[in-house]
């Protein structure tokens, strides 16, 4: 890293080495960022950028959908969702919103200006970035079904700005016309009758509050669902319920997470999927994906 970050002339926002991410992650695991940046503001990304040109790079929101092995990510960790928030209306119907905006923030706010659409996001524990990178669904919403432009930050700092179809979205992913990360998008969003977006956020909490594992450390759904299934069924059919390798063990309230409740280690949450993924393979045939992202590198590889 040029020294220049080490100095007050460096960015503006909080750049430290050995970061541990377990601070930054639902799941509560994993190692340290070699080196981690929450930038100020996104002109402060902007500049950081070039600085960091043969660096490997990984971007990070609210640690949701996402496993950091327990050697830790080498490079530099982006984190959004300290100074990548900004957002404004647009027009009456457009809000333009930055990826480290709370994907539950972003759903109150449509909800509380009677836009209608976004309410299955209050479910969500992630951020607007992995939203649109993910293409973030539930309740048969998905999050690409309203946006109208996405700007994406190349690897030299610079900001490209794309109509929607230029994207690709498909279930929990999204093909990008360049290469680059989403900072920020734009999404046209439905006059709804007043009120009705938040009694709608609340039918959405009392369903996912009595069907999954929340207040606990999860990462959300670990495997997509399969063409035609559910990913919970299959592993709840499999009589996986409860297993447990470590400090982790799939939901008893949810088959289609994995819970840290004794203070697991990412390499027992990594078998766990493995031993999931085995078993339902060898008695139904079917070959679960996980959708959680799997970072860094396991322990023996640093030490």
């Amino acid at each position: 890293m040029n020294a220049q970050f080490e100095t007050p002339a460096g960015p503006r926002g909080r750049y430290v080495h050995d970061e541990p991410l377990a601070r930054h992650s639902t799941w509560r695991c994993g190692g340290p960022a070699a080196h981690y940046f929450e930038p100020a503001d996104l002109d402060d990304l902007r500049d950081f950028m070039p600085h960091i040109a043969y660096e490997p790079l990984t971007w990070l929101g609210l640690g949701s959908n996402v496993l950091v092995r327990d050697g830790g990510v080498s490079g530099t960790v982006i984190a959004t969702t300290a100074g990548l928030t900004r957002h404004r209306w647009t027009s009456a119907n457009t809000l333009r919103v930055e990826a480290g905006l709370a994907c539950a923030r972003l759903a109150r706010m449509a909800a509380h200006a009677d836009r209608g659409g976004l309410e299955f996001l209050a479910g969500i524990p992630g951020s607007v970035g992995g939203a649109l990178y993910m293409n973030a669904g539930a309740l048969g919403s998905e999050i690409w079904q309203y946006v109208t432009h996405a700007e994406l930050m190349t690897r030299d700092g610079r900001i490209e700005r794309f109509s929607a179809p230029a994207f690709e979205p498909g279930y929990r992913h999204v093909t990008l016309p360049v290469a680059g990360w989403f900072v920020a998008a734009e999404l046209e969003l439905p006059a709804i009758a007043a009120g009705a977006g938040m009694e709608r956020i609340r039918a959405v909490l009392a369903q996912r509050n009595a069907t999954q594992p929340t207040g606990q450390a999860t990462c959300g759904s670990v495997f997509k669902n399969p063409t035609g299934d559910y990913a919970g069924r299959l592993i709840e059919q499999c009589g996986l319920k409860g297993y447990r390798i470590g400090g982790c063990h799939v939901s008893t309230v949810h088959a289609n997470f994995i819970v840290n409740d004794r203070n697991a280690n990412a390499s027992d949450i990594e078998a766990l999927i493995a031993h999931v993924e085995r078993e339902v393979e060898r008695h139904t045939g079917v070959a679960l994906e996980p959708e959680v992202r799997i970072i860094g590198e396991r322990s023996e590889a640093r030490a």
